[in-house]
């Protein structure tokens, strides 16, 4: 045996004595408590979050021994809850276009240890990227996909991702995924919008932007739901523009700013940083 971290991520309904009695049973099953963060809608009948790493000096084969002390803390407070091997690399399926500054970027930062995944395999609507995938050694799927093939297309794509994949990153895909393929997998899936959402919903949101004269344009990295552009929300942020910019420029320092949110975005979400209850989500950085 050697030392392994753990992460703990829960929520529950709050109330007095949640902390303590977890951190009774990281001691018990022989854990050493790293960081813990928390946070609670409500003291008085909210909702408790807590994200908590432990280490183990010898770590067990397995976490069965945990569960198993855990099993009545998790009864007693009524919580959703799952343990994660800390540092085990998550595999990340990759959906692309034609448009190559997301993708690009997330390889990069793979290939530079900054995202500890694996990549078993990129999906596009396209043949445009298969080249750059080609340089990373990634297999490449073209499934070219329209309204009268998307139920076929996207039986395909679920063979394709069944057992190899534990999340999906919609890299500037541009395809409306169907309710079926979201629910197979709900929070699983993460998008990269170009527009500060709520605003500019849906396709164009440069030229409408530029249209209505803002002065800030931003970018929105959420969870993919059934409604179109509306899911929990990940990570956000903005930059400034003036009455100079047309919409190639909008487009060119939004593609900057895509970028970082994306890859902010992913790098939570691989570090189990991310809890999700209704719409909204918890991130713990």
């Amino acid at each position: 045996m050697s030392p392994a971290t753990r992460t703990l991520l829960i929520s529950c309904p709050d109330r007095r004595g949640i902390v303590a009695a977890v951190s009774q049973c990281v001691l018990e099953a022989g854990g050493n408590i790293l960081r813990s963060d928390q946070h609670t809608t409500d003291p008085l009948g909210g909702i408790f979050f807590m994200r908590l790493e432990f280490l183990y000096a010898n770590a067990p084969a397995d976490d069965d021994g945990f569960a198993r002390c855990f099993a009545p803390v998790a009864e007693r407070f009524a919580m959703d809850w799952r343990l994660v091997r800390t540092g085990e690399p998550k595999r990340m399926a990759l959906f692309v276009s034609r448009l190559d500054h997301c993708f690009v970027d997330l390889l990069w930062r793979r290939q530079s240890g900054e995202l500890p995944v694996k990549i078993p395999l990129v999906v596009s609507n396209h043949p445009d990227l298969e080249p750059v995938a080609a340089q990373y050694g990634l297999p490449y799927h073209y499934l070219a996909i329209d309204k009268t093939n998307q139920p076929a297309r996207e039986a395909q794509m679920l063979n394709l991702l069944e057992g190899e994949v534990d999340f999906i990153v919609l890299a500037r895909y541009m395809r409306v995924l169907s309710p079926q393929f979201v629910e197979r997998y709900a929070g699983r899936i993460i998008n990269i919008h170009h527009s500060f959402l709520p605003a500019f919903v849906g396709a164009s949101p440069y030229e409408r932007a530029c249209e209505r004269g803002v002065k800030v344009i931003g970018a929105t990295a959420h969870y993919v739901t059934e409604e179109l552009d509306a899911g929990p929300i990940i990570e956000q942020d903005v930059v400034r523009v003036n009455h100079r910019d047309q919409v190639a420029d909008l487009k060119l320092k939004g593609r900057d700013i895509e970028r970082v949110v994306l890859a902010r975005a992913v790098k939570w979400h691989v570090e189990d940083r991310v809890l999700i209850y209704g719409n909204r989500t918890v991130v713990f950085v």
